[in-house]
């Protein structure tokens, strides 16, 4: 189609340059289709199977195989009880995840609709920003920086585009089209802005699967891996204890066949945490819900881990900590040509900026004329150059009413000195302003322009003149102090990272309370004029800076690259198509509200809304969703061993019903998001694991040996002896079962809690559905009578003795908890050092470290950890180094503010003075 003029395009699609009507674009598109591709859609019936198919399901199923096929001698049947009872866990573990990822699925569908293309197209004469979707053939749409092309298109007249192909060809350099060369869908507009006629849509496009703005390619996240981690630790354990149980009881015992084919069932069906991947997968989902709804859209699932772990946040200074609301202060307007008015500089930067879709520095401008239309008045438009990172700048060439031919230009002061190739004198005086407007917060934007006496567009034109300076003003957000002080006191240290200079960064740090500790640009490549940085490795400047001023793109990719190498978990945020690389290098790249389709698509969390406090809720939430669980099954074991005591499988199946029945409340849980990063602590999921589990096995086994061999319990509370009835052996079954299906599941309490059990209170639902399962529970140990089970009711007698004994062997698990994790942290020696500060006089001495401390042991059991999985088991850094650069931070911020407040009541002070008022009297009436 390339080679068919533009006019024959039009004919070929009976459309005109004034665009379609609406009604002729509804017509064509029932013909062409809507203009995105077929999603394929999944089989409900393959999904729901792919839940029964990872290696805790395959334990599961082997489990259930071995009840049939193996269970069959001794003259018993074959084991149907427990092959159903298997089958129906499997079953319903299955059906929960598929149901709330379903659910997830259809919230986040709905909500990935909200991120659907936008684009600019001329329906009925009017220009109006539509879905991308709805294109069709023939249609006239504007294609600009940042875009992602909506649909393969030929240009009309206009300036050439820099246009980025890498997402369809992989040619990294930016291409240029010209005026009606063909742009295809999905590739990126990199500089200029131009009219175009659309030619395909949809499947019809020339590459047919354009750029997905919707990332549907799910790489493992470091969330797959710790579940295997965690799958594979079950299996290996159970895999010893199977073995040592076959070395035991056959040749040694020499047992039948068949109890130890039960045994090994037992061992099977409780060992595996079959519950673990569901409430994983829902709790994610459950959260991803949760985070739209405050405004955070998240495209994929593992992010929300990642933000939960996240110590580091780069953000964009402009229209994320601040409004991108521009305001001009006109009596701060600075001249430099002589003959010229404010007024006037007013005029010639309007001329130079846009009329319609505007940025936010055009309206500015525009709307500081008396009547918008003044920015054309009396002047005919030849030729606009837009905006684009490299010029910095945007200039009109128009002729007047007296037919001379002129050229206005508005930009990065920088660019427009060199523009007008300024002397030395001008440049020092531009410089002071400049400063003088950066120390008030306030950026410049300098004005100028020049003559063409050639008449022509190209032509180079009569020297340029500097005529002024504007100052512009872009507020803070009203939440955005509150939402760094936040963030500090999660241990996230909030970078602002900035294009504006150094000068305008220190007074937005400071008015946000961040602290000032800022840096140009220059110093991250180690060229800073000023030794005493120049002296730091750029590694440790990156970490104690505060933020960057003068940043251009490239600048911000390395930001993150070596934040990361440092073991930082870096999040970022971005508007720009030049954002791009840094947002997909990030851990979390984050695209604010109303950033470009290219930002949004390397993304991996879209906002919803402005400004950061989105982000700080967000963080919160992710570390709420992540808190976990458990290993009891080596307690059958033992007693199985000792005692040649079998536990029957069946018993074990429905305590693992219950169990799953409460655990899946986990991820409804009300829970308290750590103070800090959180990360998965392997080491620690896994020890306490065993001790605990340990611990709850010994209470069972010495549960067991009371009720068996001695009189303890009879004697103590008076219930009538299990060792002498007739159907003793049945009934101690359904007391040990009791007994283990309560304390296996008040494991729940002291893993969910961070501090202690008791004081932490649980959600309803948790506590509703603990109650429920033991109920159950206790009914069935007082009154079934199943004899495939081995099980006959004990009476409410003994329920209580076990309610009480289960209740006393709790009460330590907390202690427990405490040890593991005050021996994991290697704190016991820093401990013994830190009491010795006890003796010195000053007041909060060591304060930081002791709530540093309070902190990290705070932090869960079962924490997350960076993706560095294979380090987990030898890794003993203290937790305190990921907290500490957002203590600095802190303290730098706080250092800033009573600078600052000393400041301002000596000022007080000495005005009090001068007019010798009576403070005490104002102060009654006034705080200051």
């Amino acid at each position: 189609q390339e080679r068919i003029p533009i006019e024959e395009v039009f004919e070929q699609l009976k459309c005109t340059r004034e665009g379609l009507s609406t009604e002729e674009g509804n017509n064509r598109l029932q013909v062409f289709g809507p203009n995105k591709l077929e999603e394929k859609k999944e089989s409900k019936v393959l999904k729901f199977l792919g839940f029964m198919w990872n290696p805790l399901s395959w334990v599961m199923e082997a489990a259930a195989i071995m009840a049939i096929a193996l269970a069959n001698g001794d003259g018993r049947p074959p084991d149907w009880q427990d092959f159903v009872g298997i089958i129906v866990l499997l079953v319903i573990n299955s059906t929960i995840s598929f149901i709330e990822e379903n659910n997830a699925g259809n919230a986040a569908a709905a909500l990935m609709a909200n991120l659907a293309p936008k684009t600019k197209v001329l329906r009925d004469g009017r220009w109006s920003e539509q879905e991308a979707a709805i294109l069709v053939p023939g249609d006239i749409i504007t294609i600009k920086l940042g875009d992602i092309v909506p649909a393969d298109a030929r240009l009309l007249e206009g300036d050439p585009l820099k246009i980025d192909q890498s997402a369809l060809t992989g040619e990294s350099l930016p291409v240029t089209k010209n005026p009606s060369d063909e742009v295809f869908s999905g590739s990126t507009c990199k500089q200029g802005e131009i009219e175009a006629v659309v030619i395909a849509t949809g499947v019809h496009t020339f590459f047919g699967k354009a750029a997905h703005l919707v990332d549907s390619t799910n790489q493992v996240g470091h969330f797959q891996k710790v579940l295997t981690a965690i799958g594979n630790f079950c299996i290996c354990s159970i895999a010893v204890g199977i073995i040592v149980e076959l070395i035991v009881m056959y040749p040694i015992q020499h047992r039948k066949y068949r109890d130890g084919i039960d045994n090994m069932l037992v061992l099977l069906i409780g060992g595996i945490p079959i519950a673990m991947p569901t409430v994983l997968s829902v709790t994610m989902a459950i959260g991803s819900h949760r985070l739209s709804q405050q405004g955070a859209i998240t495209k994929r699932m593992t992010a929300i881990e990642e933000m939960a772990g996240m110590d580091v946040l780069c953000s964009d200074k402009t229209g994320t900590l601040t409004l991108n609301k521009l305001t001009v202060d006109r009596n701060l307007i600075e001249v430099f040509t002589k003959g010229v008015e404010k007024e006037h500089v007013i005029l010639y930067a309007a001329r130079a900026s846009r009329t319609e879709n505007q940025d936010a520095i055009d309206a500015a401008i525009v709307g500081m004329l008396a009547d918008p239309k003044e920015a054309r008045a009396g002047a005919r438009e030849i030729h606009f150059l837009p905006f684009n990172p490299v010029d910095k700048r945007t200039a009109l060439t128009y002729i007047d009413s007296d037919g001379n031919w002129h050229r206005a230009s508005k930009g990065a002061p920088e660019q427009i000195i060199d523009l007008c190739k300024c002397k030395d004198d001008v440049r020092k005086k531009v410089h002071s302003v400049i400063d003088k407007f950066a120390e008030r917060g306030l950026r410049s934007l300098a004005v100028a322009r020049q003559e063409i006496p050639e008449k022509t567009k190209e032509s180079p034109g009569s020297p340029w003149q500097f005529i002024g300076l504007l100052p512009l003003f872009d507020p803070p957000r009203h939440d955005s102090a509150e939402t760094i002080r936040r963030a500090l006191n999660l241990g996230v240290n909030v970078k602002m990272i900035t294009g504006d200079q150094l000068a305008i960064a220190k007074e937005t740090g400071r008015r946000l309370g961040m602290g000032t500790n800022m840096y140009p640009s220059s110093s991250l490549l180690g060229q800073d004029k000023d030794a005493s940085i120049a002296a730091l490795p750029i590694d440790e400047l990156i970490e104690k800076a505060d933020g960057f001023a003068g940043v251009f793109p490239e600048h911000k990719y390395e930001i993150v690259k070596r934040l990361q190498e440092r073991k930082h978990i870096c999040g970022m945020t971005g508007d720009g198509v030049n954002d791009a690389p840094a947002l997909k290098k990030a851990d979390i790249g984050i695209a604010v509200a109303d950033a470009t389709d290219a930002a949004r698509s390397a993304s991996d969390i879209v906002l919803t809304e402005p400004g950061l406090s989105v982000i700080i809720s967000a963080v919160l939430t992710s570390r709420a969703i992540f808190q976990r669980m458990k290993n009891y099954t080596f307690g059958f074991m033992f007693i199985a061993l000792i005692w040649k005591f079998d536990f029957a499988p069946f018993m074990v199946l429905i305590i693992a019903i219950l169990n799953d029945g409460t655990i899946m409340t986990i991820s409804k849980d009300r829970v308290k998001p750590s103070p800090q990063p959180d990360s998965w602590k392997l080491k620690e999921i896994f020890s306490t694991g065993i001790v605990l589990g340990g611990y709850l096995a010994l209470m069972t086994v010495i549960f067991f040996w009371a009720m068996k061999d001695t009189n303890f319990f009879s004697n103590t509370f008076n219930v009538r002896s299990l060792r002498h009835s007739i159907d003793g052996e049945r009934e101690m079954m359904a007391a040990l079962y009791l007994q283990v299906s309560i304390v296996s599941q008040a494991l729940i309490f002291v893993t969910r809690s961070r501090s202690w059990s008791y004081f932490e209170r649980p959600g309803l639902l948790l506590v509703s559905a603990f109650l429920v399962a033991q109920l159950v529970a206790t009914l069935i140990a007082v009154y079934a009578d199943w004899g495939f089970a081995r099980i006959k009711g004990m009476g409410w007698g003994w329920a209580g003795v076990i309610w009480l004994y289960s209740v006393v062997t709790y009460i330590p698990l907390d202690f427990i908890k405490f040890a593991i994790r005050y021996v994991l942290s290697g704190k016991a020696w820093d401990n013994l050092l830190e009491n010795k500060t006890a003796f010195t006089t000053k007041k909060d001495y060591g304060k930081e470290e002791r709530e540093a401390q309070w902190a990290a042991a705070q932090r869960t059991l079962h924490g997350l950890q960076p993706p560095e999985t294979t380090s987990i088991f030898n890794e003993r850094s203290s937790y305190r180094e990921l907290s500490e650069i957002a203590e600095q931070a802190k303290r730098r911020a706080e250092v800033a503010r009573l600078r600052e407040l000393n400041t301002l009541k000596g000022h007080v002070e000495s005005v009090v003075k001068l007019k010798g008022l009576d403070i005490d009297n104002i102060q009654q009436h006034y705080t200051v």
